[in-house]
C-alpha cells in the first residue's frame, strides 16, 4: 500500500484538505500535514528564523505554524524519514492556479517542495470564484485528484517535474474533458488601497480585480475557461534553454576582459 502525503495552503481545517484526504485514502495510506491557518500566496518560502512547531490533531492529521512549502519539507524529512514515501498530492485549494499564478502559489510551492526532495508530486485546485460561483462543490475535484493520482502511482513522474492540475467548479457533467496544455498568463488590477492607522501611518492593501488571460492556444487559462480539466507539467529547471543558447553568442569574454581594465 503506497504512502501519500496530503497538504496545501488553506490550512488543515480547509473542506478541500479534507475531500482530497478522503477521496486518496481509496488508493493508500494517507497522512495529511497542513498549515495551521491559511497561508495562500505565500510562495515558494521556508521559515529560518522562527522555531516551527509540528503539533499532531488526530491519527495521521499534523498542523504546522509554517508555510505550504515548510509542511513538505519537515513531513519528508521527519516523519517519513525511516519509511517510504511514494506521492505527495496538495490542494485541494480554493481558487485556481492557472498561468503565472503559480509563482505565488502555495499550493504549488508545496509540490514543488517535494519535488525538489525528489518525491512524485502533484498539485490539484479548484476554479471557484466569489465573483462568478455560488458555491465550491469539492467532491469531483477530489474525483480527478484520485484518478490522476492513480496513474501517476501507476506510470510514474519524471524527476524534475510536478503536475499542477486545475478543475473547472462545475458539476462533473457539464466537465468537457481532460487537456494536457502548457501555463498561460493571467492579468489582474493594479490596484494599491493606501490608508492610515489608528496612529496615522501609511499602510497598503495588495491585490487587484480579476482581468481575464492572454487568448492562446494550449494553455491552462484557456482550458478551465472552456469548462476542461487543465493538467500541467511543471519542470524545476527555470532555465529558458533558447536564450541561453544565444547568450553564448554574446561575447561574455570580451566583456569580461573590458571589466578587469577598469578595476
Amino acid at each position: 500500500m503506497p504512502n501519500i502525503l496530503v497538504t496545501n495552503d488553506d490550512g488543515i481545517l480547509s473542506p478541500g484538505i479534507q475531500a482530497l484526504a478522503e477521496s486518496l485514502r481509496r488508493l493508500g495510506k494517507v497522512t495529511v500535514v497542513a498549515p495551521s491557518q491559511e497561508r495562500s500566496t505565500t510562495g515558494h518560502s521556508l521559515t529560518l528564523h522562527k522555531p516551527i512547531r509540528l503539533e499532531p490533531l488526530k491519527p495521521g492529521y499534523y498542523s504546522i505554524n509554517g508555510t505550504p512549502a515548510d509542511c513538505a519539507y519537515l513531513a519528508i524529512k521527519k516523519l517519513f524519514r525511516n519509511k517510504p514515501l511514494h506521492l505527495v498530492v496538495s490542494g485541494i485549494n480554493r481558487g485556481p492556479n492557472l498561468g503565472n499564478d503559480i509563482h505565488y502559489s502555495g499550493t504549488v510551492a508545496a509540490a514543488r517542495e517535494a519535488t525538489f526532495l525528489k518525491i512524485p508530486s502533484i498539485a490539484i485546485s479548484l476554479d471557484y470564484s466569489n465573483d462568478k460561483d455560488n458555491g465550491m462543490d469539492f467532491h469531483v475535484a477530489a474525483e480527478v485528484a484520485y484518478f490522476v493520482a492513480e496513474l501517476a502511482l501507476k506510470k510514474g513522474i519524471p524527476p524534475q517535474v510536478l503536475l499542477n492540475v486545475n478543475v473547472p467548479n462545475i458539476p462533473a457533467h457539464d466537465i468537457r474533458g481532460i487537456k494536457i496544455v502548457k501555463s498561460g498568463f493571467r492579468y489582474y488590477a493594479d490596484t494599491i488601497i493606501e490608508q492610515k492607522d489608528p496612529r496615522g501611518k501609511n499602510y497598503y492593501w495588495l491585490g487587484g480585480k480579476y482581468l481575464g488571460y492572454d487568448k492562446v492556444e494550449d494553455t491552462d487559462c484557456k482550458a478551465v475557461d472552456h469548462k476542461y480539466v487543465s493538467i500541467t507539467p511543471l519542470h524545476i529547471d527555470a532555465t529558458h534553454h533558447l536564450t541561453l543558447n544565444k547568450l553564448k553568442k554574446w561575447r561574455f569574454n570580451t566583456v569580461y576582459e573590458k571589466i578587469k581594465k577598469t578595476l
